[in-house]
């Protein structure tokens, strides 16, 4: 089966994912200012989560584009993928509501942690489908990048409960580590694309 089936279906499910994120922010009671203040920490959880989604979204894409063909498998490690980003808006409203508390932080940070293992699930399942020439194994070939975000997600919810500020901190500097596609396949796609 061709990628671009799984391709629209994913990215029909980030967008209503992201749909259902804007529609929990709350809409102030004042017309001031200082209405604003109390929904600062929903707004802020809105805007890491939207940018994760958003990198998702783009290493997706990317993803599909250096692969050529998915099976059963890879199906299933895709719905994998989206079962833990679409938990991103409970858990975006859970710890905005709750001022970045401790357990909804971890509880965030946790969806995080999930959704990058599924996502180097999908990357692995994609790579045995494919033969070692193929463009998946040169773009995808280290796996420093999802390490680091996995030790990094781990000790995010591990500071959730000494300083949540400091959790969120750690979500925010892993997403700029992913922010920028990486340079290596972004070359590659743009080599067999010419």
């Amino acid at each position: 089966m061709k990628t671009n089936r799984l391709e629209a279906f994913s990215d029909g499910v980030l967008a209503i994912i992201i749909t259902i994120m804007v529609l929990e922010l709350k809409i102030p009671e004042g017309n001031n200012i200082e209405s604003l203040k109390p929904l600062l920490p929903t707004f802020t959880t809105y805007v890491l989560s939207y940018v994760y989604i958003g990198i998702y979204w783009s290493n997706h894409h990317h993803l599909m584009q250096a692969s050529n063909a998915v099976n059963g498998k890879i199906l299933w490690c895709n719905l994998h993928l989206l079962f833990w980003i679409s938990f991103l808006p409970f858990s975006t409203g859970y710890m905005g509501e709750n001022h970045f508390k401790e357990i909804p932080t971890a509880l965030y940070g946790f969806v995080l942690l999930m959704s990058s293992i599924a996502w180097e699930l999908l990357v692995y399942s994609l790579r045995k489908n494919h033969s070692s020439e193929a463009l998946i194994h040169k773009g995808y070939a280290t796996k420093s990048k999802i390490y680091f975000t996995i030790i990094f997600f781990i000790l995010g919810i591990s500071m959730s409960f000494i300083s949540p500020i400091i959790a969120v901190c750690i979500y925010v500097l892993v997403s700029l580590f992913w922010i920028i596609p990486d340079r290596t396949l972004e070359k590659k796609l743009t080599f067999n694309n010419k």
